[in-house]
């Protein structure tokens, strides 16, 4: 099927846009929350359902992993179909999900469950920024409004477990996801009223053999992460999963590099800023997600606290998040991405120092700045690096470049917490500290690299114009 030229939605007024922004900016807030919510309530829900702590980390990452494997996809389809009408989509079916999570009556159910809110989640995230980039045509503007939508998501993030342990004390496990019922039917008569109809001025067909070889890749991937260290590395199954694993990734390289319009073109990793920007993704939601499941468990079952206690811990993290993303969004918007990721980088890489020092034992004020430290460079992270991948693609693919930096959040998140629950699954309250020390290390690693990403972004502003170099030449 031929690219087809589509008419945008007219222009808003700038109350308008500033209320589209708020209205997409709240389901992407639950997107978030969803995220990491469930984190101070793993224990319990291994409780209440009878699972082994070494599976709890599949209730997370059955959303991650569904949520990042299917980002670009529904980026486009919404380019396509109508972004608004693709977004009511998500939101039916991410109520429908956490409905079922509410109920669920085993493990097997809520990872399914998790799994179906992934595929609803996919539809919200990528394609509320592409309405938002779509009703903001003025750089400077969006990239105040991608400050505000970067400090929603480091908040929803970051007040996951505050709320979670809130609501686990009132009620129990549960109510993490009977909460999502009543905001995402307000969010739906919202966007049925306010939020106008977009596509993409390109409409490009679906790449459905790499969106299952991504699906493969990420999913053995992240398997592999939470499972080998039960199954051990050297068994036949692991080791045959890892062959896998280098295969799919070979023939999903081949196989992207051979089509005109793929999900992911492998040659967009030759410029540099674009790859510096999903490197720098990865990395922060590395950071962050080990950060919160690390210490919330830490906080539980090594020292007692109840999930309310810890999750009210996080807060300085919250606050951080949430103060520094509009600063981020303003430095981005007057002088670019450098200053904003050379911030962040110094920042997480503070914080991960922080961490190293909870080898000896807990101390409290430490892991309080560590939060402050480490949710301040989430905030200062993400305008840029989304203001970098939007940029690097053209415009009126803003479903698919904000799809490309979801993914890439939504992969360090996963990654991040199945190297969480691989390092303290089963480990007794009295080596947990120890236990702990590798992820310490990834943190601070994490916090280099973003470094890295900064100081690239100064000496290469090479972006590719329309979609990557070979994609150029089929316009």
């Amino acid at each position: 099927m031929a690219e087809t030229i589509v008419d945008e939605a007219p222009g808003l007024s700038v109350r308008r846009r500033w209320t589209v922004l708020a209205i997409c900016a709240s389901a992407l807030f639950l997107v978030g929350l969803d995220t990491t919510i469930v984190t101070v309530g793993l224990s319990h829900i291994g409780a209440g359902l009878g699972a082994e702590p070494g599976s709890l980390s599949w209730v997370v990452d059955a959303y991650t992993v569904v949520f990042a494997s299917l980002l670009i996809t529904s980026g486009a389809l919404a380019d396509r179909f109508g972004r608004r009408s693709v977004f009511q989509t998500g939101l039916v079916l991410f109520g429908v999900a956490s409905l079922l999570c509410a109920t669920a009556g085993d493990l097997p159910v809520l990872i399914a469950a998790r799994a179906l809110q992934g595929i609803g989640a996919s539809m919200l995230s990528p394609v509320a920024l592409a309405i938002v980039v779509n009703a903001m045509p003025d750089p400077k503007e969006r990239a105040q409004a991608i400050g505000v939508w970067g400090a929603m998501f480091g908040l929803s993030m970051a007040a996951g477990p505050v709320v979670g342990g809130a609501l686990i004390a009132a009620f129990d496990w549960r109510a993490v996801f009977w909460i999502n019922i009543p905001v995402v039917f307000l969010a739906l008569l919202l966007v049925t009223a306010l939020v106008p109809e977009s596509r993409g001025r390109r409409v490009r067909r679906i790449d459905l053999p790499g969106q299952l070889l991504l699906i493969a890749v990420l999913g053995i991937a992240v398997a592999l992460l939470i499972e080998a260290p039960r199954l051990r590395w050297a068994s036949p199954v692991v080791l045959a999963c890892l062959g896998a694993l280098v295969v799919l990734v070979g023939v999903f390289v081949w196989v992207e590099s051979r089509r005109r319009e793929p999900l992911i073109d492998p040659g967009l990793f030759r410029v540099p800023r674009f790859t510096g920007a999903i490197l720098g993704a990865v990395a922060v939601f590395v950071a962050f997600s080990m950060t919160l499941l690390l210490t919330t468990l830490f906080l539980q079952d090594a020292q007692g606290w109840t999930p309310l206690d810890a999750g009210a811990a996080t807060l300085p993290m919250a606050f951080g998040a949430t103060v520094f993303a509009p600063v981020s969004g303003f430095l981005t918007g007057r002088t670019g991405p450098h200053l904003p990721l050379l911030v962040a980088g110094t920042l997480v890489l503070a914080g991960g120092l922080c961490l190293l020092t909870l080898t000896g034992g807990m101390s409290v004020p430490v892991l309080l700045v560590a939060y402050l430290l480490i949710g301040a460079g989430v905030g200062f992270a993400n305008a840029p690096i989304t203001n970098t991948a939007v940029s690097g693609l053209p415009a009126e693919r803003a479903g698919v470049a904000g799809g490309t930096a979801s993914t890439a959040r939504q992969l360090g998140t996963a990654v991040g917490i199945a190297l969480a629950g691989t390092l303290v699954a089963g480990v007794p309250p009295d080596r947990f500290a120890t236990a702990s020390l590798p992820g310490w290390i990834v943190i601070t690693a994490c916090g280099g690299l973003l470094l890295a990403v900064g100081t690239l972004t100064r000496h290469r502003t090479a972006t590719p114009t329309s979609g990557g170099p070979r994609a150029a030449s089929h316009r």
